[in-house]
């Protein structure tokens, strides 16, 4: 395991953001979109600040006393550039779920990964 104390929060939602993205796209694409700018769109319900929040909410109970801290740690973090789609609750939530995912991906824990996403956004892993 990756001590996380030693890895920056906004590097870890960076990171976590990135593997949500390509979570998103290759989902997008298994359900049958195909054109750019209808998966960009339908990229756009799940990947900003306050769906992500709302997604979290979905996995909020089933997480590890790990991935709890580093949610906190994401949520607290005071690196955070608000944009004015999302309250300021809803991307501080936001970024401690790409957190979890950033955490996950550098610990190599695909597995967890995609049951974090599949209980997150259950309409795009059916």
């Amino acid at each position: 395991m990756i001590d996380i104390s030693r890895l920056s929060t906004p590097a870890l939602a960076y990171l976590g953001d990135a593997v949500l993205e390509v979570l998103v796209r290759e989902a997008l694409i298994l359900k049958g979109f195909e054109k750019s700018s209808t998966l960009n769109k339908e990229a756009l319900k799940y990947v900003t600040a306050v769906n992500q929040a709302k997604a979290f909410s979905n996995i909020e109970g089933v997480l590890t006393e790990s991935e709890l801290g580093v949610f906190r740690r994401g949520k607290n973090s005071s690196h955070l550039n608000i944009p004015k789609s999302a309250s300021p609750a809803e991307y501080k939530i936001a970024t401690g779920f790409e957190a979890i995912l950033g955490f996950l991906k550098l610990n190599g824990d695909n597995n967890r990964i995609n049951e974090i996403f599949a209980l997150a956004y259950p309409d795009l892993s059916s």
